[in-house]
């Protein structure tokens, strides 16, 4: 018998959709509490690395993204000059075990309505425009007050609330995101035939100019540069003027730019909680307990399996106590941080302009630890 009967849950993004899941299919009644009125049909891509993927296998629903999303084995860099040469292709590694792809590219809203069809089909309520007002630990469970004045009662809160995480305030967790100093254009795009992986190209007017396929028509495309004031920026013209500076598949990039292809634009950030990611009976997971540059593409992989690493304990522990949150802790936040360090490094060496960086060594490293499951 699991060891919760009830569960409240901070956000209906993938890590809160992912825990709430698995908890529903153990038999225990799971609410999401959305602030969002309605599901998000924003969004470009989103790049997953087969650790990502063994969980969302685990989740059940891998098939139904196969339909819609697009998977490949290797890695290309591609040369800073007018041409896009391709310098070499490198043999990804499958992190997620080798009966999964490397990578897999997806349109990110799609991701996001098939994960929650998912939660819904298992029984999971999701309960939209309920933002956390306060919470209180008593004891035996968390009393959640919203801010339209309704007052809720779990056994345990999962705050999947994201960086800027209402529930790691509430319970007195002062961490905060910090800037890296990088900013980020994406912008959803038609695929060439040419792309078929992602490639990188570092130099040039940006840091990195890349792009990941996402289906067989679509795909997304990024440049990262020093970080600038644009945030909400939406002008797809300084990205194409970015862009121009790349040749290759970026000619048929940049002239979607200019037929108006939607854009974004964010800053990098960085933060990991370090020790316990619990107070009592509220825990914080994904995004809400560290974030990292998406120089690596782990960011996604790191959330979902804190879900199911959480999800798994309190389904074969028969009590919430310090035995559990010791396992916990034990298997996220040493993995997480590595992971966040190691991020981080990338986006501080391309900003230092480093070029005797072991990027090969650290990507190495990095793999063989991701290898192993959470």
């Amino acid at each position: 018998m699991a060891a919760v009967s009830t569960v409240g849950v901070v956000g209906a993004g993938a890590a809160g959709l992912a825990v709430a899941t698995f908890l529903a299919d153990a038999g225990v009644r799971v609410e999401i509490l959305e602030k969002s009125d309605s599901p998000s049909t924003l969004g470009s891509g989103i790049t997953l690395q087969g650790n990502a993927l063994r969980v969302l296998h685990q989740l059940g629903v891998w098939e139904r993204m196969t339909e819609h999303g697009y998977a490949f084995n290797d890695l290309g860099l591609r040369a800073p000059n007018p041409e896009g040469t391709v310098v070499a292709i490198l043999d990804d590694v499958q992190t997620g075990g080798p009966e999964l792809p490397a990578t897999f590219g997806m349109y990110r809203p799609t991701l996001a309505g098939i994960m929650r069809q998912r939660a819904l089909d298992a029984g999971v309520v999701i309960s939209h425009g309920k933002s956390v007002h306060s919470l209180q630990d008593i004891g035996d469970g968390v009393q959640v007050t919203t801010e339209d004045g309704a007052v809720l009662h779990y056994d345990l809160l999962v705050g999947a609330d994201g960086l800027h995480s209402t529930v790691r305030r509430s319970i007195g967790i002062d961490v905060e995101p910090q800037p890296v100093g990088m900013g980020i254009w994406r912008a959803f795009v038609p695929r060439p035939d040419e792309v078929v992986r992602t490639d990188l190209t570092y130099g040039g007017r940006c840091f990195i100019a890349g792009y990941c396929p996402t289906g067989e028509n679509d795909m997304y495309a990024y440049l990262v540069e020093r970080a600038q004031d644009r945030h909400g920026h939406k002008d797809a013209g300084i990205m194409a003027e970015l862009a121009a500076a790349y040749g290759g598949p970026w000619n048929d990039i940049r002239q979607s730019l200019l037929d108006g292809a939607p854009v974004n634009y964010t800053h990098f950030t960085q933060h990991v909680v370090e020790g316990a990611w619990n107070r009592g009976r509220s825990v914080i997971i994904g995004d809400a307990a560290h974030s990292c540059p998406p120089t690596i593409a782990q960011g996604a992989a790191m959330a979902l399996e804190d879900a199911a690493v959480l999800a798994e304990l309190l389904i074969v522990s028969d009590r919430v106590d310090e035995k559990l949150w010791e396992q916990f802790h034990s298997r996220r936040v040493e993995r997480a941080t590595e992971v966040v360090k190691a991020s981080t490094q990338l986006a501080q060496w391309l900003l230092d302009g480093e070029r005797d960086a072991d990027v090969p060594g650290l990507m190495g490293n990095l793999a063989a630890r991701l290898v192993v499951p959470a």
